[in-house]
């Protein structure tokens, strides 16, 4: 704010900046009320209004302050009013109480100590029950509340006391809980500790099993490669084989009375045309030898479960 040496109008032309390079047109209503408002809260402390220049900003906040005041002023007035309307009925209801009770001779001057000292407390009792007036009925009336307040708090207190207990029983659960898991953690990182060897041992035995996986998976597939290339057809079993060589040994046996037959021609006499028709039988029924062979071999591979 900027103090004018001039009066208090200094500076109120048509218009003036604000300090922010804004021009704000000046309100003369606004400048009257701040003016009247000035003069009337300095007059009220007996001092003058000091100079001032008059801005836009100014004249603003000072308008508003002035609305404020007056508006508590006016406030202020009525509840000062409406007091000092009741302080009057008081004091004439007072009086009128006052002159009953001197005329039944129950004035102030009447009462010992201890009545006055009674009559006071049991006001100060009506005062603190909020009580309207003193009689037996509404002090009555008043410790009813209050029993019926006092077992409400009781209740209150009870339902806190039972869930408080509630409480501290769960809380040492609770703590008897972490107690038991604590130990527990303790004996299972012991446990851990001793089993760590017997971990590492296991993990050694784990990997060299995962490499005799992997080798014995790759003898496995050139086995297979091998029965492949040989020829080897699943249904070529145990038995199939088995009934084969059961085959051959019959055949065996059949063929070598055959066989010894035609090695004693090897001492034929040198009849050569008479040889040549006993080589010719025999060699045509050893063939017909190896061909019912051939089929009961095929017979054997075609017809594995008979």
């Amino acid at each position: 704010m900027a103090f004018a040496s001039g009066g208090g109008g200094g500076g109120s032309g048509g218009g003036s900046s604000d300090g922010s390079g804004a021009t704000v047109a000046f309100d003369t209503a606004h400048i009257a009320d701040v003016k009247t408002w000035l003069n009337s809260v300095f007059d009220a402390v007996g001092k003058e209004v000091p100079d001032f220049e008059y801005t836009p900003r100014t004249v603003s906040h000072l308008h508003n302050l002035a609305m404020v005041s007056q508006s508590r002023t006016q406030m202020a007035g009525i509840v000062a009013a409406d007091l000092r309307q009741k302080a009057t009925e008081f004091r004439g209801q007072a009086a009128r109480i006052r002159e009953i009770l001197e005329f039944a001779g129950l004035s102030h001057d009447n009462f010992t100590p201890n009545g006055v000292e009674s009559v006071h407390t049991l006001a100060r009792a009506a005062h603190i029950l909020d009580l309207k007036d003193t009689e037996v009925s509404s002090f009555l009336v008043a410790m009813a509340d209050l029993s019926l307040k006092k077992v409400e708090i009781e209740e209150r207190r009870h339902k806190a006391h039972q869930e408080s207990k509630a409480l501290l029983d769960n809380t040492r659960k609770a703590i008897a809980r972490l107690t038991y898991l604590k130990r527990t953690l303790t004996q299972l990182e012991e446990e851990m500790a001793g089993r760590e060897a017997s971990m590492v041992q296991w993990q050694t035995n784990i990997k060299i099993m995962a490499s005799k996986e992997r080798q014995y998976l790759q003898q496995l597939a050139n086995f297979k490669a091998i029965l492949a290339r040989l020829g080897y057809t699943p249904e070529i079993s145990h038995g199939v084989l088995m009934q084969m060589v059961e085959n051959r040994r019959d055949l065996e046996r059949k063929t070598k009375p055959i066989l010894e037959t035609l090695r004693s021609y090897q001492d034929l006499p040198p009849d050569k045309a008479l040889a040549e028709l006993a080589i010719e039988d025999k060699r045509r029924e050893y063939e017909a030898a190896e061909k019912y062979l051939e089929e009961a071999l095929q017979s054997a591979l075609y017809n594995p479960n008979e």
